[in-house]
């Protein structure tokens, strides 16, 4: 393959950009997810924001119409980023970054507060640790493939 050739191949396919999309690809659907009844249960108490809203997203993760939309942004953050190597890892890891911060509220706002705007359950929480470590994890590790000579 020439060294042209190779060089495109690494950039349309390289494996940060492929992990951001595949990560968008997943916020994205889990916020359309967030409005499909039965797949969030107690729909009917979907609320705006805040810690009323009892919707539960696969009866686990509590969810709000803010909520959800923050999602499906952050989904599209990871598509659009996932067109360039380096907004694809600033993306993985800024994102985890974001995700870390998210957790760390999280774990100190009361759930029951106002300030729990998100909002945020033990489900979350847990979850928000994992994305935050395995995106930060995606973006320091993933680099272009090796070009061949």
């Amino acid at each position: 393959m020439s060294r042209s050739a190779q060089h495109t191949t690494d950039a349309t396919h390289g494996p940060a950009r492929i992990a951001a999309g595949v990560v968008g690809a997943v916020f994205l659907v889990v916020g359309i997810l967030g409005f499909i009844p039965g797949v969030t249960t107690g729909y009917d108490n979907l609320g705006w924001a805040g810690h009323h809203s009892t919707a539960m997203l696969l009866g686990l993760f509590q969810v709000s119409i803010l909520h959800n939309i923050v999602h499906l942004l952050f989904g599209l953050a990871g598509l659009a980023a996932a067109a360039r190597p380096a907004a694809a890892r600033g993306y993985l890891v800024g994102g985890g970054v974001v995700y870390l911060l998210l957790w760390l509220y999280g774990l100190f706002v009361d759930p029951h507060s106002g300030a729990n705007f998100v909002p945020l359950n033990s489900a979350d929480n847990w979850l928000h640790l994992v994305l935050g470590v395995g995106m930060i994890a995606l973006g320091l590790l993933l680099r272009r493939a090796p070009r061949r000579a």
